[in-house]
């Protein structure tokens, strides 16, 4: 617990720094549940007052997860008729979504809803297309503290990133005019690089059509090998498909701007636990917003190891707000072997191998490559490196290895990652990163 609440401290210092959407809203990556991977339009009161429930006896929000997140399938067959103002399931939710928001409140959590830049949502219910400011004062009268907001049924206005920030900076507006603070989540799947227009409307932005519980499966549905220039989005979106995605734009994100490479499939099933824990290590350290979607009130002491560690969440959360950038990327049999790096306060990187490979890979990897970005000095002097999926004496993650200079062999498992906290010995690299 040290090193995360070493971390928050850190976070209400920072609150100045709040840039983008300006309110004051994920100056690091928000953290919650959603109902949406695990649930889908299967919900009701009962199961986001569960997961809340659950929230309380794990004590999750010791970590940082705060947002209970009520996703689609929520609202009435149709709006009220007289006026216009968005009605939930009389069925699902029959006292209401004020007094739900209340209850979650009561359990000192943040209730998060679902609507979508379309005439209907996904799931086909009604959207907020052209009914931005009714469903935004409706949803700050109800207490909402997030709104994810998606893209189906669009009505066809996309397709440049002009009309696509119209469209979805009507809500961001109509959000603000209410003056209750609610952390805007824009959900339009990477179409039109939200990436360049999203980050003076929205506290984050998803970056690929929606992920599914598979490492690296193929889908036509995810057709893009690349989110630059890509015309369809998409689903059914791989992992490791959506880091690679993510390689290239974490230079967008930053305090209150985040890129969302979707909620965590941790748990449910579809993945092995290696796989489980290479995706809560890239989420983490390229500073994706921290959304469960599992089932919360059903978790194995293997999913709880992952999505309670502290020492990814503290990477995660670290005020500087610097995502990892890929170093470099070589191909090996059925995958590649690619090093991260990304910069932390107080001198600290975070550094990670990643093997996407089906197969064991040994690699030696150099300071120099490591410490490119910093210069020749930093690449050749002592670090010390601390392994942040080993516990040390004490039980917290994140044992140290040892000094490291000049290079280190590292042995990694298929689809599997190793990822340290490295933090500078030598007083001249101090000063040396100091004044980068």
């Amino acid at each position: 617990m040290a090193m995360l609440t070493w971390s928050i401290a850190l976070i209400v210092t920072s609150a100045a720094v709040a840039r983008a959407y300006n309110n004051g809203l994920a100056l690091t990556p928000q953290m919650g549940w959603n109902t949406w991977n695990h649930f889908g339009c299967d919900i009701s009161e009962d199961t986001i007052v569960s997961a809340a429930q659950a929230f309380v006896s794990y004590n999750l929000t010791q970590y940082g997860y705060e947002y209970i997140i009520m996703d689609d399938c929520w609202q009435a067959p149709a709006r009220d008729n007289s006026t216009g103002a968005p009605v939930a399931d009389p069925q699902k939710f029959p006292n209401g979504i004020k007094d739900l928001a209340d209850k979650i409140h009561d359990m000192g959590l943040k209730f998060g809803i679902y609507s979508s830049a379309g005439l209907y949502t996904c799931g086909g219910r009604f959207g907020s297309l052209d009914f931005e400011v009714i469903d935004a004062q409706t949803y700050a009268s109800w207490g909402v503290d997030y709104l994810k907001y998606d893209n189906c049924y669009n009505e066809g206005r996309a397709g440049t990133p002009q009309i696509s920030f119209e469209r979805f900076n009507n809500m961001s507006q109509a959000l603000n005019a209410t003056g209750r603070p609610i952390l805007y989540s824009m959900c339009n799947w990477g179409e039109d690089g939200p990436w360049n227009f999203a980050v003076t409307i929205a506290n984050s932005w998803r970056i690929s059509g929606d992920i599914m519980d598979s490492f690296d499966r193929f889908d036509d549905r995810c057709p893009c090998t690349s989110v630059l220039d890509c015309k369809l989005p998409g689903f059914h979106c791989a992992m490791a498909r959506i880091i690679d995605f993510a390689a290239p734009i974490g230079q967008k994100a930053g305090p209150g701007k985040w890129n969302d490479l979707d909620m965590l499939e941790v748990g449910n099933g579809g993945m092995t636990f290696d796989e489980y824990v290479t995706h809560f290590s890239m989420w983490s350290i390229l500073k994706s917003p921290l959304i469960l979607g599992n089932d919360v009130t059903n978790m194995t002491n293997e999913t709880l190891s992952i999505i309670t560690n502290e020492a990814l969440i503290a990477v995660n959360q670290d005020p500087n707000g610097s995502p990892a950038s890929r170093q470099t990327n070589t191909a090996v049999d059925g995958g590649s072997i690619s090093l991260w790096q990304g910069s932390l306060v107080n001198d600290a990187f975070v550094v990670a191998v990643l093997n996407t490979s089906p197969n064991n890979q040994t690699t030696t990897i150099q300071m120099s490559d490591v410490f490119f970005d910093q210069g020749s000095v930093a690449g050749s002097e002592p670090w010390e490196f601390f392994d942040l999926w080993q516990k040390d004496d004490a039980g917290t993650w994140g044992k140290s290895i040892g000094t490291v200079q000049g290079s280190l062999e590292v042995d990694i498992g298929p689809h599997s990652v190793k990822v340290w906290r490295a933090i500078p010995q030598s007083s001249a690299t101090k000063r040396f990163v100091e004044e980068l």
